[in-house]
């Protein structure tokens, strides 16, 4: 007990803000501050919101169990199973390919633990709440939280970056994904809290309605009238609840308790009809209420309405397209990174070729001073040939704007800015190994990520 006592007195210094997000602190989402053993701390990463990270600052993953269309992979509660074994061979757990084939590059395949190196427990050390200590295989100890093994990823080279997966997650069809981990939000109990590719979207826990704003209130004070509140619901406090945070309770009117979020009171939209919605912030002067959103692109980037959605596009508004690739051996290792085989993606858009797939897909091209203030966008040197990453002054390499650590691209099927041909190019409509829009507004049917 002493222990837990002593470590709840170092959550402070445990907490670490970037320096892009400092000038936005009252933007981030708070959470739960909880016990947590000495030699890791939370991050608040810019898109994933707070994360666990050892004391290096890589962000801590986790692999749940995931249901694919021919049997599970990932990993179970106190099981872990990545381990140094180097697969050659697909499993066959996502049809409609069967098992047995060689799989891209064999000779230099890195085996799961090459690329999720386990966080690994120092002697002496003792479970913490949450956090327990599980024995591989192998006979050494391993951190887990809320009994799912942890691990880093080799593609995070710094604090705040979290390449490795991600909370916004396309169908189930991209195969069993690694996730960050982190601490609960610090929300209400009938809040919760869902990662759409705007942001971290505050919505009601027991229905998934989304919870809204409005310029017309004052902070701590409802000026909806009746006509407004034929439409908007507020969103009402028990009798029960205490303030919490950045969470206040007014009275809208005698009697009525009504919850604010950063002093703004909040509402529910009567025409809504499915969760999630955004349609809500179309109406002047209203908006969805978020626990941090994402930052911007860096300057230069568009935004275009299309015929299902509102996506991001390049200067001239053509759309923007991001490349998904899971392979399907038992270890489910990403292949949309320059790092891994191109051969997926040469097969998707270009049937092998490299040339054909610059024509089909062609790299959106960074300007030479081309900058960001964001961990989630950079620029990259590639190799088109091999699509590999390539040294500055490599002859011929192309520089390219990068999201996520991964090239995006446009497509020749686009003629016009908020054109999408390309959406859901390839296996699984683009998820498994493919091209799929890079979607703004994901409350659209189809295009929403799943998200916590």
């Amino acid at each position: 007990m002493r222990e837990i006592v002593a470590l709840m007195g170092v959550l402070a210094a445990a907490f670490v803000m970037l320096p892009a997000e400092a000038n936005n602190r009252q933007l981030l989402e708070d959470y739960v501050r909880e016990p947590m053993p000495r030699g890791f701390k939370v991050i608040v990463a810019e898109f994933e919101g707070p994360v666990f990270a050892d004391a290096n600052g890589k962000t801590l993953y986790s692999w749940p169990i995931t249901n694919l269309r021919n049997g599970d992979a990932g990993e179970q509660k106190g099981k872990p199973t990545c381990d140094d074994h180097k697969y050659t061979e697909n499993a066959g757990l996502m049809s409609p390919y069967p098992g047995g084939l060689e799989l891209p590059e064999v000779e230099t395949r890195p085996s799961c633990t090459d690329v999720w190196p386990p966080v690994l427990a120092k002697p002496g050390a003792e479970p913490v709440g949450k956090w327990t200590i599980l024995e591989r295989k192998d006979g050494s100890k391993q951190w887990a939280y809320d009994g799912y093994a942890l691990y880093t990823s080799v593609l995070d080279r710094g604090p705040g970056d979290v390449f490795g997966g991600s909370e916004l997650r396309g169908t189930s069809e991209a195969g069993a994904q690694r996730k960050p981990v982190g601490p609960p939000p610090n929300i209400p109990p009938q809040f919760a809290v869902r990662t759409v590719a705007m942001g971290h979207l505050l919505t009601i826990g027991a229905t998934g309605r989304s919870v809204y704003y409005s310029d017309h209130d004052a902070p701590g004070k409802s000026n909806c009238d009746l006509k407004c509140l034929h439409d908007w619901l507020p969103v009402l406090a028990p009798a029960s609840v205490r303030p919490q945070g950045d969470w206040s309770i007014i009275e809208s009117s005698p009697g009525v308790k009504q919850w604010a979020f950063r002093k703004m009171p909040l509402y529910t939209r009567a025409l809504d009809t499915r969760g999630s919605s955004l349609e809500g912030s179309d109406e002047p002067g209203w908006h969805n209420a978020f626990t941090q959103m994402a930052p911007p692109p860096p300057e230069g980037f568009t935004v275009n309405d299309t015929h299902s959605g509102q996506v991001l596009g390049d200067a001239k508004g053509m759309t923007i397209y991001i490349y998904n690739c899971n392979d399907d051996a038992v270890d489910q290792l990403a292949c949309n990174h320059p790092d891994t085989p191109q051969a997926y993606r040469f097969a998707i858009c270009g049937r092998g070729d490299p040339e054909l797939c610059l024509k089909n897909f062609p790299y959106l091209i960074a300007p030479k001073d081309a900058q960001s203030d964001s961990h989630l966008w950079s620029t990259l040197h590639i190799d088109p040939k091999t699509g590999k990453k390539a040294a500055r002054n490599a002859p011929d390499a192309l520089h390219v704007w990068a999201y996520r650590d991964r090239p995006v691209y446009s497509c020749a099927r686009d003629k016009k800015p908020g054109d999408i041909e390309c959406d859901t190019f390839g296996e699984f409509n683009g998820a498994r190994n493919g091209f799929k829009a890079f979607w703004l507004r994901d409350d659209f049917g189809g295009n929403a990520g799943s998200g916590r």
